[in-house]
């Protein structure tokens, strides 16, 4: 039995099908796990979706700053041009199973046994993952209620606040928590955010530098995968913190980890 995680995926599902098939994936006995961003700019986004929820307890998925996109397009609060790729999933005849099930992952995923956590971007350096489980719970719980799920949504976006506080409420608490866990790269010492650059790790802007970085992040001694950061390439400072988003879509690799024996496993994309 083996776990393997696998960064970014953004639709390329021919390649999913290569990595998938080099590590000699067995259903049912292996487990993978996805950090994120299932969907958007490669050439299959609705096949993916369908693969990864087919795969049923055999996968675990986190939701990505992308997914949630998607999430936001279907309840009408973002538009959606005719000739972008997640048309097909909004016009499917699945959309309904499909993104009700989307709708209900987690930010988070912890495994005691493995002693690893799942998140798409990076946990801010202030909180420890007691902290951080319990936060993603605020957003999850807002998603998954008919009654909150589009307030949320539509109050989702923004790059304010961009710090945490923790007298926060309402859609500035769930907006900033969603920043830190889909969206931060570059961040200081106490959590304050930087968003607007993409760059390298070494490219920090004045002042910031790569979430997982800070010496005195309080999940220091845990082991941490996450993909979105496609300009790192997989490469940290830390070995406990596990980047994934190798940069598949811009025709770089899409890479599996096997968190039992800590090997990487790439394929090459052309998307």
């Amino acid at each position: 039995m083996a776990t393997y995680a696998i960064g970014d995926i953004q639709g390329c599902m021919t390649q999913l099908q290569r990595l998938i098939d080099k590590i000699q994936f067995n259903p049912s006995t292996d487990k993978l796990w996805f950090t994120g961003d299932l969907v958007n700019r490669g050439h299959d986004s609705l096949g993916v979706l369908r693969f990864v929820k087919g795969l049923g307890p055999a996968a675990v998925t986190v939701l990505g700053n992308h997914d949630l996109h998607l999430l936001a397009a279907d309840a009408g609060i973002k538009k959606i041009k005719k000739d972008n790729e997640l048309i097909r999933i909004l016009e499917a005849p699945d959309k309904e199973e499909l993104l009700a099930w989307l709708r209900v992952q987690p930010l988070i995923h912890y495994d005691k046994k493995l002693k690893h956590t799942m998140v798409h971007a990076g946990i801010p350096p202030i909180w420890s993952l007691k902290k951080a489980r319990a936060r993603a719970a605020e957003v999850e719980t807002a998603l998954r209620n008919d009654d909150s799920y589009k307030i949320f949504l539509a109050s989702m976006y923004g790059d304010t606040p961009d710090r945490w506080k923790k007298d926060l409420e309402g859609m500035e608490r769930l907006r900033v928590i969603t920043n830190y866990l889909t969206r931060m790269r570059f961040c200081t010492q106490k959590g304050h955010l930087e968003l607007q650059t993409s760059t390298e790790p070494s490219t920090a802007p004045a002042g910031y530098a790569p979430w997982f970085q800070h010496a005195e992040h309080k999940c220091a001694t845990k082991n941490i995968i996450f993909g979105h950061w496609a300009a790192a390439m997989g490469v940290t400072t830390r070995s406990q913190f596990i980047a994934l988003d190798t940069g598949c879509v811009w025709g770089g690799w899409l890479t599996a980890y096997c968190i039992e024996d800590a090997k990487r496993y790439s394929v090459k994309c052309d998307c």
